[in-house]
């Protein structure tokens, strides 16, 4: 097997054994690598770049849309209204070509990726049931 394929396997199986606060956690840092690669892309002036990293990203932010339980805590709605707002903006980044508003979408997940990171690591906070998921 090359190294390709055992990147790919290793790939399959942590995301088959993770546990939802984990694959939370890698959606959210996903996320940001794709922010972090639409920027430059749209600073290349690469648009097909750009529009493969602002499409996964959008994917992401869906898929946290999807997953929230907005009844699991006091904060799901709002969340949620935040993620929509994020889906929107990514979109409007995607069509306009534009970087800072795709670097405000980052200013807005990089500290709620930090808290879920600190929150899927205190024991006791309830992120590892799937309920609170997204």
């Amino acid at each position: 097997m090359n190294q390709a394929a055992l990147l790919a396997k290793f790939r399959r199986e942590s995301l088959a054994t993770a546990s939802p606060a984990q694959l939370l956690t890698m959606l959210y840092d996903r996320l940001l690598l794709d922010l972090d690669r639409a920027v430059a892309a749209i600073e290349a002036a690469d648009r097909a770049g750009a529009n493969e990293q602002l499409g996964h990203a959008q994917q992401i932010v869906h898929e946290l849309r999807c997953s929230l339980d907005v009844s699991a805590w006091d904060g799901g709605a709002q969340l949620l209204e935040i993620y929509n707002y994020l889906y929107a903006e990514l979109v409007t980044a995607n069509v306009t070509h534009d970087a800072p508003k795709v670097a405000a979408c980052r200013a807005l997940v990089a500290p709620l990726r930090d808290a879920w990171h600190q929150a899927a690591a205190t024991p006791g906070t309830g992120v590892t049931s799937s309920a609170a998921v997204g």
